[in-house]
């Protein structure tokens, strides 16, 4: 009888291990300079939080501006011949792509020519001559760079300031969502700095994931939402200026600045806001950025050329009113009042 009952029992704790509901966790902190949130669910237990501040210490070795330690540090303020990972390489990979789609107008070399301008809402705008402009133009221009076969950067001009900061958070937010998905999570949304990554829904709810843009008129003592809309196996990243928006003094109209990398221009651009869904987190982080450089008529134009991108833009029409293109992809997403 014994013999019969251990079997029964062996093979009862299996199925009941097995058939275990997956839990709720919940993960938040800060890191890259900004919060994240990790939400995701999952039966099994595996250590996130040892794994977090291993992924966001890896990407900061490599990417960081802020650490003088840092590969890119080094590289920018030295020259020195520095192997870089293989996240520097996916990164630059993708920015060189983003780069060719934009037309040059995603750059991240453009940093020396936004800093001599100076940009800010409350402050006036520098107004560089041409002198200094083409000077600073000497070292900016992704083209300018190359990652050898042996993963090193090769500058035309040492003075070249490389900057992936547009990029970087969608990324690291690929690379977390990697790392569920080699645990066996099929169900998580990822959150860093208002960027995302949505797989499966929210088995709490029994619904998608529910995420929201920001309304470009609200104030900064309340928060409202533009809309809201169902993420599922999708990444979005929204890049804007409305909180940081000018008045023209002879038009009344509402522009923020942004620069043109092919001529060292600042330019008034109406679009205010760009949100994009894209494959990963890393095309959509690039996306947004490259939008709002691109201003609103190219953007639509670059869209055009893309695969399976779709975006929600926020821009100002000529009669000074706030208006929304969304596409057709988009538009599916969106959640109804």
């Amino acid at each position: 009888m014994k013999n019969v009952i251990f079997p029964l029992l062996l093979i009862f704790l299996l199925i009941s291990c097995k058939n275990k509901a997956p839990q709720a966790n919940t993960y938040t902190g800060n890191a890259l300079g900004t919060s994240y949130q990790v939400k995701y669910f999952s039966s099994e237990n595996f250590n996130i939080e040892k794994a977090l501040d291993s992924i966001f210490e890896v990407i900061n070795v490599s990417m960081s501006t802020y650490r003088g330690d840092s590969d890119i540090s080094r590289i920018n303020d030295t020259g020195e011949d520095v192997e870089v990972d293989v996240h520097f390489k996916n990164v630059f990979n993708y920015s060189k792509q983003i780069f060719k789609e934009s037309k040059g107008y995603f750059d991240p070399t453009v940093g020396s020519l936004v800093n001599a301008y100076g940009f800010g809402p409350d402050k006036p705008l520098n107004e560089p001559n041409q002198t200094v402009l083409d000077s600073i133009r000497e070292f900016v221009g992704f083209e300018k760079i190359s990652l050898t076969e042996t993963n090193r950067i090769k500058k035309e001009n040492p003075r070249i300031f490389i900057d992936f900061n547009a990029i970087a958070k969608g990324y690291t937010i690929d690379v977390i969502a990697e790392y569920l998905d080699a645990n066996n999570v099929e169900n998580y949304l990822i959150e860093l700095g208002g960027e995302l990554v949505a797989k499966g829904q929210n088995l709490e709810r029994e619904s998608p994931w529910m995420v929201a843009i920001d309304n470009p008129e609200q104030t900064d003592a309340e928060r409202t939402l533009q809309t809201v809309l169902a993420l599922k196996n999708r990444a979005m990243a929204t890049s804007g200026n409305y909180r940081k928006f000018r008045i023209d003094s002879l038009t009344g109209n509402r522009y923020v600045h942004t620069i043109n990398p092919l001529n060292g221009k600042a330019e008034k651009s109406n679009l205010l806001s760009a949100s994009v869904l894209a494959e990963n987190c890393t095309l959509a982080d690039g996306y947004a950025t490259a939008f709002m450089a691109l201003g609103y008529e190219k953007s639509l134009e670059m869209l055009e050329e893309l695969d399976n991108v779709d975006v929600y833009f926020i821009y100002v029409d000529d009669a000074k009113s706030i208006r929304v293109f969304t596409s057709n992809g988009f538009e599916e997403a969106l959640v109804e009042d």
